[in-house]
């Protein structure tokens, strides 16, 4: 087992990364209150309360948790090539924490988008990698 997390020590570091996002996103979610809720309590849609976007930014990650476990699972555990499971781990914590910051501190919708997208990209990559490893 020792060699398996030196070998995707980056990868591994960038699921424990993860955990520490998702932990410090939550505590950040619940701080205050919402200017507005729906009928279902939820906080209304306005990018310009800071509860709705550290709301939304918490259950974008949620939303993200699955794929990105699943897939960094899939690629280690068929063997694929740490570099490339590394780096794209290590791109898409990157790309998280950054989505999460332009999120909660701006109204910024495309720059948010971007980061996004790269951090989706690196999910469906490792994915790929995953399951390439495992019918090959």
């Amino acid at each position: 087992m020792r060699s398996i997390s030196n070998a995707y020590s980056h990868a591994l570091a960038s699921l424990a990364g993860w955990a520490i996002l998702m932990t410090i996103l939550g505590a950040l979610s619940v701080i205050g209150k919402p200017r507005a809720r729906t009928s279902s309590g939820m906080p209304q849609r306005d990018y310009s309360d800071p509860y709705y976007r550290r709301d939304r930014a918490f259950r974008n990650a949620i939303e993200t948790t699955g794929p990105f476990v699943a897939a960094l699972l899939a690629a280690v555990l068929t063997g694929t090539a740490p570099f490339w499971v590394n780096l794209f781990a290590s791109v898409f914590l990157v790309a998280r924490i950054a989505t999460a910051a332009v999120h909660i501190g701006t109204e910024i919708q495309p720059l948010r988008s971007a980061f996004w997208s790269v951090g989706t990209l690196c999910i469906l990559v490792l994915a790929l990698m995953g399951l390439w490893g495992a019918l090959t």
